[in-house]
């Protein structure tokens, strides 16, 4: 028999009183309801915060591309940048190599141009996005 599903409410992951990191101590199944108490450690993704988590879900819709991140979010690309390095820094992930960084960066160029090439911007607009590039 199924139970009647009451609200719910995000989970917090930050104490209200000191705003130290939370841990899960019970966990129940929606179905049968048998409940498992215990000290569970959180997913990393868990302990992002909201604003955090909606820029993560546009990076991914737009499969990695800052680009796309600047027009849905109306940021400029440094801002989507600066927000990418942060969200890596929350979620405990290491910064890429010196090489990596190049690669991407050639990656980011060639896709800039492309889109100047397909004309989907304006030569101004990939002359900034290139000056942006580290």
């Amino acid at each position: 028999m199924r139970r009647i599903m009451k609200e719910r409410y995000a989970q917090p992951t930050r104490c209200p009183i000191c705003s130290g990191k939370l841990i899960v101590t019970q966990v129940t199944c929606e179905d049968c309801a048998t409940s498992v108490q215990g000290q569970f450690l959180p997913n990393r993704f868990s302990q992002l915060d909201p604003e955090q988590l909606q820029f993560l879900e546009v990076f991914l819709r737009n499969r990695g591309m800052l680009a796309g991140v600047e027009r849905e979010l109306g940021i400029s690309y440094p801002t989507a940048r600066n927000k990418l390095d942060a969200l890596l820094l929350a979620l405990g992930l290491t910064p890429a190599t010196t090489q990596d960084l190049n690669g991407h960066v050639a990656q980011q160029r060639r896709e800039i141009l492309d889109l100047l090439e397909q004309g989907q911007i304006t030569a101004e607009e990939a002359a900034r996005k290139l000056r942006s590039l580290r």
